[in-house]
């Protein structure tokens, strides 16, 4: 069972040209709400985050009550663990883990979110942070197919020297 928590804002009525284009919405892995420090299965909450390149807007914080131990093997009984988290995840970008096993990884894929393994914890707020750096300039390959972005154009290899 999944318990949601969401920061709702007032319709502010602005003009939505000075809105920035590109928005990821991304999953933060967390035990305690500080800090991406949980593997997938066994984290307790998901703080959910709208990020651009300038801003960073807290938007939810998704807690389970059922989690895995971290063993690492696989649940024999009935209860899927998996596909409740899969859900409450819809709509996000990214996923940030400190590990993801294989079924579980595939199938965050298959619902359009690009998970990313961290190798240690580290903060929330440097997480974003990090999101926000690679949106600016020249973001990764598989940063820009989650963001939408055309992939660079390759006219400079047709010119003569």
């Amino acid at each position: 069972m999944s318990v949601r928590l969401q920061l709702i804002e007032p319709e502010t009525g602005g003009d939505k040209a000075d809105a920035p284009k590109v928005k990821l919405r991304i999953a933060v892995a967390t035990q305690d709400m500080k800090s991406m420090n949980a593997h997938f299965g066994s984290a307790l909450r998901f703080a959910v985050w709208d990020v651009t390149p300038t801003d960073a807007q807290f938007v939810e914080a998704v807690g389970f009550d059922d989690v895995s131990d971290e063993s690492g093997a696989h649940q024999t009984d009935v209860d899927d663990r998996i596909g409740p988290k899969v859900d409450a995840l819809a709509g996000c970008n990214l996923l940030f883990v400190l590990a993801i096993g294989g079924p579980a990884a595939a199938k965050v894929v298959r619902a359009q979110i690009h998970p990313v393994k961290l190798s240690a914890p580290e903060t929330i707020a440097s997480v974003v942070a990090r999101v926000q750096a690679m949106m600016v300039g020249n973001p990764p390959p598989w940063l820009r197919k989650v963001m939408g972005v055309r992939t660079r154009s390759m006219d400079f290899l047709d010119e003569e020297d």
